[in-house]
């Protein structure tokens, strides 16, 4: 079921790591023709373009007041109970991000801060369709409103009957997040990029989508539009001992699998016993998933490593850097605190990356295809600006003025040179 490789060199570990590659160029053109019909036509645009796409005539883009009240009817009372718990996790987390100002004196009379400041125009990409994820609505709306972003817009896709999930209004609606837009796809992007003359443009863009989406995010990325990260398939690897419950492993795998068939699965573990009980597993459970086609595929093309110990099974995840990292393995703790290269970590047999993904209180939007080793997950700080400070007074400038004025002078900088020398003739003056 699973490809397995035992005990390879670390010469063979890049080859093993390498994700498969994303022919996403191809679609450039689709998606650029789309950004010039919503840059030309507006509104007008976009509504074409949810027709083309999505089968769906709508007067209206907006989702409306009453639409967003009705939503709550739909919801059942389980579901809305489970929403309000996750909310209420994830904001607790985020709440202990925020960073007070503190100044520092870093000589006499020269005073220097930063703070935190809220990126005004934010756009948030929830998907619909079959998985309609309210959840990341949770991971992106929550911070977006601690941070105090002024304008929050929502774009999620209408189903054919112009209307939109119910959980995701619910939703919406419990973060009082209620400018919601009926677009989907390339053409929301476009929207949310460009604006138009119902739809205000945005600053930042934040949310998942398919690879229409991604690309479409990728080029309003070299247009000065900020977006949250870079984006491809979601990943898991699992790390695994002979102290881990095959039966937990195997469920962590599916869950990860049953995203897409392009979902990215690893096992690793010291021993060949265990990766045996894993597959066993793996069968027994895909037999029942009402996905299990889709996780089938993923399942194809995932890899079981065998490898020494613990600190080569460290060593190969540091390398290919998951977005979910799951460390079911004794010592755990010691293991965590070597890590490198991981979007979120899962410690011990209990912690499955299911509680991450939906109410523990982390950010399950986190980063994909390697970007780990450089990229941290959604924050609060993903919906700030770090603006720094300084004030120099005539204390400071004395006492700092001739060090600026010598390492101008030795870049050929006079003009910077001048606007030092020119206070500090002043001062001399007095």
């Amino acid at each position: 079921m699973i490809r397995k490789k035992l005990y390879p060199a670390p010469a063979e570990w890049p080859a093993l790591t390498q994700r498969p590659v994303q022919q996403l160029a191809a679609i450039e053109p689709a998606i650029q023709a789309i950004f010039d019909q919503v840059k030309a036509e507006g509104d007008a645009g976009v509504k074409a373009l949810t027709q083309k796409f999505d089968g769906v005539s709508l007067t209206d883009l907006w989702v409306t007041d009453a639409e967003i009240i009705a939503a709550g009817n739909l919801v059942p009372t389980a579901l809305q109970t489970a929403i309000q718990e996750a909310a209420q996790n994830i904001k607790a987390f985020h709440e202990q991000q925020r960073e007070p100002i503190r100044k520092v004196e870093t000589v006499n009379g020269v005073t220097c801060w930063r703070k935190s400041v809220p990126i005004d125009k934010v756009g948030l990409y929830i998907p619909g369709g079959s998985a309609p994820l309210f959840s990341t609505l949770l991971m992106l709306g929550i911070p977006a409103q601690l941070a105090g972003c002024r304008s929050i817009i929502l774009c999620t896709p209408p189903a054919k009957d112009g209307s939109v999930h119910p959980a995701i209004l619910y939703t919406a609606h419990l973060l009082g997040i209620n400018r919601i837009l009926k677009v989907g796809g390339a053409q929301a992007i476009a929207a949310l990029a460009f604006g138009t003359e119902n739809i205000p443009a945005v600053h930042k863009i934040f949310g998942p989508g398919n690879q229409y989406v991604t690309v479409a995010k990728q080029l309003v990325g070299k247009l000065g539009v900020a977006i949250d990260m870079p984006a491809g398939p979601s990943e898991v690897l699992v790390m695994a001992d002979a102290t881990a419950n095959p039966a937990f492993v195997a469920a962590d795998l599916l869950s990860q699998a049953e995203h897409g068939p392009d979902s990215q699965v690893i096992l690793l573990s010291d021993s060949e016993g265990l990766i045996q009980k894993v597959e066993v597993e793996l069968e027994t459970q895909l037999a029942v998933l009402p996905r299990r086609e889709v996780a089938q595929k993923a399942l194809n093309n995932s890899l079981g490593v065998v490898l020494a110990d613990v600190n080569q099974m460290l060593a190969f995840s540091d390398l290919y850097a998951p977005e979910h990292l799951i460390l079911a393995v004794k010592n755990y703790e010691q293991v965590a605190d070597k890590v490198m290269n991981a979007g979120s970590v899962f410690l011990g047999n209990y912690s499955s990356e299911s509680f991450g993904d939906y109410a523990s209180g982390t950010n399950h939007t986190l980063p994909t295809n390697g970007f780990a080793r450089a990229y941290s997950g959604v924050s609060l700080d993903s919906f700030v600006k770090k603006i720094t400070f300084q004030e120099i007074s005539a204390a400071g400038l004395q006492q700092l003025g001739n060090t600026v004025e010598t390492m101008a002078a030795a870049e050929g900088l006079d003009a910077h040179k001048n606007a030092v020398s020119i206070r500090l003739k002043q001062l001399e003056s007095l």
